[in-house]
């Protein structure tokens, strides 16, 4: 097949933008302060002009919300809080319809305190078959008074919580890697993977066009769960990436391989090594997964450079697309991290604080943009990205509901702050996003975002909306259809400058100085306005080379292309 062919019939995921739905906070449409799928069909529109390929909706399903429905009680129906199963069956018609397609979270590692197995478990006797579907054990001590081993919660505390029998005398232990209304499921017994199958079936049937999957190197954990000890290898960690995982996955793929129209697998994959990572993406597993490297890189001219070498390294050797995110769900919002002297975002030491200089996160958001949309691979938008919204750090105490803030005795303020509901009009709260007397938003809105409104911004043909609506429609049009590798080219201290086809350029200026534009080059886009035919400093441009420059440049670059470096067949093995 030749690579012009091959261009015209890759898979639509390879090179998709996907935009990210907290659906909690996106759109209220019954007024009750809390976003809901009603609200997101009112919004389709919006997102289809935008400019994106997919949606990706955060968990829609039943839950009681301990963990921002993380904690799912029913895999096959929507939370009342939301609106109802027909509901998702039109907005997802509809999506379609807008030529969006839809995304679901799915939640293997672990479920709700007060979904029916886990209920009937608390219920049973120890040993019994019902327990079997998670990890009960007695403890450790003389009376079993201590956690079965040393493991900690993700959320802080340790990973375990003792039960109480009838009689109120304390019983097993049940494993929970996040919050204790989250317990973790058993992958080892077979009930858990046919009912895993099963609800992939369900929303396969239901027109999803695919799954993201949390957590996604957290199912299997070591036989006889043993401890972390005092130092641990954190590449060998006992409940994070055990082989086990893979037969899962492949076992998944085969279901979605089954259904038309190239159904994805988008993992949740926090590993530290590029081996193990790439290990998720062998041809017959998951199909991509989130660069999280990417996302917690500072801006910085060697560390972005370095990120993306290894990025394209560690996916060649399985012949997967790459990702690239700047902000999730789960993270510090970047236009705000840009803004500080440290912009690099580390999972164990994230929160909040810092100081921040608006003017500079808001400048660099906007470079960032363009760089990640100029990539090869995919793209992810999270709700908000494309107004620039800077996380929220003054939210009162008593209105936090992350449990992070709970668990960590009020250490860690949570992930409140990157999940306030957007603001689409208005001068004052609530800006839209519910209709008129409706009750508060859930999270309370700034009062500066009356000026980064979508209504504010859609009027302004300089704003960050409006460079997302132009950088996303240039991808589209014509760098989805380019080679999916890039070649660097020669460039100055402290810029970068690469391209995918010796014609279309990207060129970030990380200095503090403008930076003069190759000669003869056309500026295609560019996140700040020029200074006198320069890139000002923090700043990105996309370019057209003329053919004479193109030969020149040819000539000194540098190739990076790895994609056919390693066959992807040596690296599937099982």
């Amino acid at each position: 097949m030749s690579k012009s062919t091959e261009r015209h019939t890759r898979p639509w995921w390879r090179t998709a933008a996907i935009y990210q739905v907290y659906v909690r906070s996106f759109a209220d449409g019954n007024g009750d302060g809390v976003g809901d799928l009603a609200g997101v069909r009112s919004r389709l529109p919006y997102l289809r002009d935008l400019g994106v390929d997919a949606l990706w909706f955060n968990p829609w399903y039943r839950s009681p919300m301990a963990d921002g429905g993380y904690d799912v009680a029913d895999y096959r129906d929507i939370d009342p809080l939301f609106g109802t199963l027909a509901e998702a069956r039109e907005l997802i018609a509809e999506a379609h319809g807008h030529g969006l397609r839809v995304i679901v979270d799915l939640v293997p590692n672990h479920c709700s305190d007060q979904h029916p197995w886990f209920r009937e478990a608390l219920a049973a006797d120890p040993g019994s078959a019902a327990r079997e579907r998670f990890w009960f054990t007695p403890g450790r001590g003389a009376d079993g008074e201590l956690p079965p081993n040393d493991w900690q919660s993700y959320f802080g505390g340790p990973a375990w919580t003792r039960t109480t029998g009838p009689d109120g005398a304390p019983g097993d232990w049940y494993l929970h890697l996040f919050a204790p209304e989250q317990p973790d499921l058993n992958w080892e017994h077979p009930e858990v993977r046919a009912e895993f199958e099963s609800v992939l079936r369900f929303w396969l049937d239901h027109g999803v066009d695919g799954f993201r999957i949390d957590v996604a190197h957290g199912l299997a954990k070591k036989p006889g769960l043993p401890d972390v000890g005092p130092h641990p290898d954190v590449t060998d960690l006992p409940y994070q990436d055990v082989d086990a995982v893979h037969e899962v996955y492949r076992s998944w793929r085969k279901i979605t391989d089954s259904y038309p129209d190239d159904r994805v697998f988008v993992g949740e994959v926090w590993l530290p090594t590029p081996e193990q990572f790439a290990r998720y993406l062998r041809p017959d597993e998951l199909h991509s997964a989130f660069n999280f490297e990417f996302l917690c890189c500072a801006w910085e001219h060697d560390a972005v450079r370095d990120v993306v070498d290894g990025t394209l390294a560690a996916h060649a050797r399985v012949g997967a697309p790459p990702t690239w995110v700047l902000s999730n769900h789960d993270t510090i919002r970047h236009a705000t991290r840009y803004g500080r002297e440290d912009t690099s975002f580390d999972m164990g030491n994230k929160r909040l604080g810092a100081p921040t200089d608006r003017a500079l996160g808001l400048r660099r958001a906007r470079a960032a943009a363009l760089l990640t949309m100029a990539l090869p691979g995919g793209v992810y938008v999270y709700q908000g990205d494309e107004l620039a919204l800077a996380e929220v750090e003054d939210i009162p105490d008593t209105l936090l509901q992350d449990p992070t803030f709970v668990r960590s005795g009020g250490t860690d303020r949570g992930r409140d702050g990157c999940r306030v509901p957007l603001p689409w009009s208005g001068t004052r709260a609530p800006f839209g996003f519910s209709p008129d007397g409706a009750a508060e938003p859930w999270l309370p809105q700034p009062a500066a975002w009356a000026e980064q409104s979508v209504a504010a911004q859609q009027a302004d043909p300089h704003s960050v909306l409006a460079l997302y609506r132009d950088a996303l429609r240039l991808r589209r049009d014509r760098l989805a259809a380019l080679p999916e590798t890039l070649d660097w080219l020669p460039a100055d201290p402290g810029v970068l400058a690469f391209t995918r086809d010796g014609s279309f350029v990207c060129l970030v200026n990380f200095t503090d100085r403008p930076l003069p534009l190759p000669p003869g080059s056309t500026p295609l886009l560019t996140s700040a306005p020029l200074d006198a035919g320069r890139l000002p400093a923090d700043a990105c441009a996309w370019l057209d080379l003329p053919a004479a420059d193109r030969r020149e440049a040819a000539d000194l670059r540098e190739t990076v292309d790895r994609r056919e470096a390693v066959d992807p067949r040596e690296s599937a093995g099982h």
